[in-house]
C-alpha cells in the first residue's frame, strides 16, 4: 500500500477536503433551486475560476454503483465512492441481482428465517417507497412472493411512510398498492400491521433520538400506538388530515374488530428488515438482536429469528443473519493513508458523522489507526431542521479551523449536513438560508487554507437543495389545487461540483478535459494527488493533470 510521491505536486500541509452534503449543480436554475437563489459568493467565486479549477461530476446511478441512471445518489453511496475511489455495486444492485437469480431464497439468511413460515408469523419492517435510497418496492414485493412460495402462512407488514425520497403525499398510493398485492398472495394471511412516518418512527440514525426507535418498537412489536385503525388506507387518510407530511406521520397500529392488534411480534416469529441501506436501521436491529440492549425499555424481548436484508455493520456483525451480503470495499483511502503514516482529521455533526467516517471508510466502524486519525462528532440538535437551518455549521467550521491551524494533519475533511437535511423538509426559504450559511463557513475554511499556504478540494455527495419543487416532463413546477408549489423533498439526479485551489497548488495543475463522465469515485485520487502522492492504481483516475 505504499504511496509513491507525486512527480509535480509537493507534499504540503494542510489539505482540506470539504463536502457540502446535498449541494447539486443543477442545470435548471430558477427560483426553486436553493443553491442558485441563495447568496453564495464563495461558491460563485470558485465557479468563476473556470473549468481548469471547477467542474462537476456524476453522483447518481451507475457512477456510484446504483442500477440505473434513474437511481438518485445518496449520502451513503456518495461517501462510499468518495472514500474508496472505486465504483462498487451497492445494496440496491446487489439485492436486485439476488432476487433476479433467486439466489436470495437459497442463501443462509433466508434459510435461517424460513422455519418460522409454516407455524408462525413472518414480519417485514420496511420503508414503503421506491425511492431507491433505503428501499425499493419491487424488492419488497419479491420478498413477499418468495415467502409465500416457500410456505409462509402468516405475513405482517410494518411500514414506514416516506415523503422524503419520493414526493410527499404518495404514501396512500404506496399503501394501496401494498394492500392489493397482499390480497393477491394466495394461501397466506397477509396484512399491514403497523407503521408511521420515517422521521417519527423507527428510522433514527447515529443514536440521535432513541425515542423514535422506541415508538417503532411499541408499534411493531407490542402493538401499541396512539392511533389505531382497522383499515390502513383509511388510517393514512385520517393521519394526513392532521397536516403532517408523510415522513412525520404519527405511529399507528392496525387492529381487528375487537380492537386487538393484528400483528404483534411473538416468540418463534421471524422478523426481516427490507431496507438495504444501513444507517437508519442499525438501532432497530440492535433492539431485536442484543439481549443486553440499553437504548430503551423494550418491555418484552421476543425470541425471534431476526435478519436484515443486508448486514448493516460489518464490524459489529449486525445483524448476525442477513439475506444479501453487503458490498466488500477494501483498500479505501482512509486505510491507505493510515498505512502510509498520514494523519487524518474528520468532522461533521451527528446527522452526517457516520457518512464522513463509517461510509467513507467502506462501511467500517472505528479507526484504521487511532494514533493517526481524529474523528470529531458535533451533536446535532433534535429539532425539525427547517426550524434551525443553520444546524451545526459554525461548530463544524470552528473544529475544522482548529484542526487546520494545529498543523498536525495531512488532510482535514469536514462535512456540512445543512443543504441535504434542510432540503429534505421541502422548506425552500429555510434551505436557502442553509446554503448561505454553508457558503459563509466554507469561505472561512478557504481563507485559512490560503493563510496557511495549503490546498483545498470542495465537493458534494449528491444533489438535493438544487431543486425544491416537483416538476412535469417539461421541468415546469407543479402546483397544488390551491396554486402552491408542490415541494420536492427527495434527492436529485444533478451532478455535484468539484473545486480545487490554494496557494500550494502548482500553476501547472488543472482539471483534465478527457473525463466528461467522471463521478465521485474520481475525486479520491484527486485529493490523494493534492496531498503530494500518486493514487493507487486500482482507484478511478484523478480529475487533475499536472505537467
Amino acid at each position: 500500500m505504499e504511496l509513491a510521491p507525486h512527480p509535480v505536486i509537493p507534499r504540503k500541509k494542510p489539505v482540506l477536503v470539504c463536502i457540502l452534503d446535498g449541494w447539486g449543480e443543477n442545470p435548471v436554475k430558477d427560483g426553486f433551486n436553493a443553491c442558485h437563489v441563495a447568496k453564495t459568493p464563495t461558491m460563485d467565486s470558485l465557479a468563476a475560476k473556470g473549468s481548469a479549477y471547477y467542474r462537476s461530476v456524476l453522483a447518481h446511478g451507475p457512477a456510484v454503483g446504483l442500477p440505473t441512471d434513474q437511481d438518485m445518489g445518496n449520502s451513503e453511496v456518495g461517501h462510499n465512492a468518495l472514500g474508496a475511489g472505486k465504483i462498487i455495486a451497492q445494496g440496491a444492485s446487489l439485492v436486485d441481482i439476488a432476487l433476479e437469480k433467486k439466489s436470495i431464497f437459497q442463501d443462509a439468511g433466508w434459510q435461517y428465517v424460513k422455519p418460522a413460515f409454516e407455524a408462525n408469523t413472518l414480519h417485514i419492517i420496511t420503508l414503503l417507497s421506491s425511492g431507491g435510497v433505503h428501499s425499493r418496492y419491487n424488492q419488497l414485493k419479491g420478498l413477499m412472493q418468495g415467502a409465500v412460495a416457500d410456505g409462509c402462512k402468516k405475513l405482517r407488514l410494518h411500514v414506514l411512510t416516506d415523503g422524503r425520497d419520493v414526493p410527499d403525499g404518495t404514501s396512500r398510493e404506496y399503501m394501496s398498492t401494498l394492500v392489493n398485492d397482499l390480497a393477491a398472495l394466495e394461501g397466506c394471511d397477509a396484512k399491514v400491521a403497523s407503521g408511521g412516518g420515517r422521521m417519527k418512527v423507527t428510522m433514527d440514525r447515529y443514536e440521535a433520538d432513541w425515542a423514535m426507535v422506541e415508538r417503532g418498537w411499541k408499534a411493531h412489536v407490542l402493538g401499541e400506538a396512539p392511533n389505531k385503525f382497522t383499515d390502513p388506507i383509511e388510517g393514512l387518510k385520517k393521519l394526513k388530515e392532521g397536516g403532517d407530511s408523510d415522513q412525520y406521520l404519527e405511529p399507528f397500529v392496525i387492529v381487528d374488530d375487537d380492537g386487538k392488534a393484528v400483528g404483534t411480534v411473538e416468540d418463534d416469529d421471524a422478523v426481516v428488515i427490507a431496507n438495504f441501506r444501513a444507517d437508519r436501521v442499525v438501532e432497530i436491529s440492535k433492539a431485536f438482536e442484543y439481549p443486553d440492549f440499553k437504548g430503551f425499555d423494550r418491555v418484552r424481548f421476543p425470541k425471534v429469528k431476526f435478519a436484515g436484508l443486508m448486514q448493516y455493520d460489518g464490524d459489529l456483525k449486525l445483524p448476525a443473519n442477513y439475506l444479501v451480503p453487503p458490498p466488500l470495499i477494501e483498500r479505501t483511502s482512509g486505510e491507505v493513508l493510515a498505512a502510509n503514516g498520514l494523519k487524518t482529521f474528520a468532522c461533521s455533526e451527528t446527522q452526517k458523522f457516520g457518512h464522513v467516517t463509517f461510509f467513507w471508510n467502506g462501511n467500517r466502524s472505528g479507526y484504521f489507526n487511532e494514533n493517526l486519525e481524529t474523528y470529531v462528532e458535533i451533536p446535532s440538535d433534535n429539532v425539525p431542521f427547517n426550524q434551525a437551518p443553520l444546524m451545526k455549521a459554525r461548530e463544524i467550521t470552528a473544529a475544522g479551523k482548529e484542526a487546520l491551524r494545529s498543523g498536525k494533519y495531512d488532510v482535514v475533511r469536514v462535512n456540512y449536513a445543512n443543504p441535504d437535511m434542510v432540503g429534505h423538509t421541502g422548506d425552500l426559504q429555510a434551505t436557502i438560508v442553509s446554503c448561505e450559511e454553508c457558503d459563509a463557513c466554507v469561505k472561512e475554511l478557504l481563507d485559512l487554507v490560503d493563510e496557511l499556504g495549503g490546498m483545498y478540494l470542495v465537493t458534494a455527495d449528491h444533489g438535493n437543495a438544487d431543486d425544491m419543487v416537483q416538476r412535469n416532463k417539461k421541468n415546469e413546477p407543479l402546483m397544488s389545487e390551491e396554486g402552491k408549489p408542490l415541494a420536492l423533498t427527495s434527492h436529485t439526479l444533478a451532478p455535484v461540483p468539484v473545486a480545487i485551489g490554494g496557494p500550494a497548488l502548482p500553476a501547472t495543475v488543472k482539471f483534465r478535459d478527457d473525463l466528461p463522465k467522471a463521478g465521485l469515485a474520481n475525486v479520491t485520487a484527486t485529493y490523494i494527488n493534492l496531498m503530494g502522492y500518486e493514487a493507487p492504481a486500482e482507484m478511478e483516475p484523478s480529475l487533475i493533470a499536472a505537467n
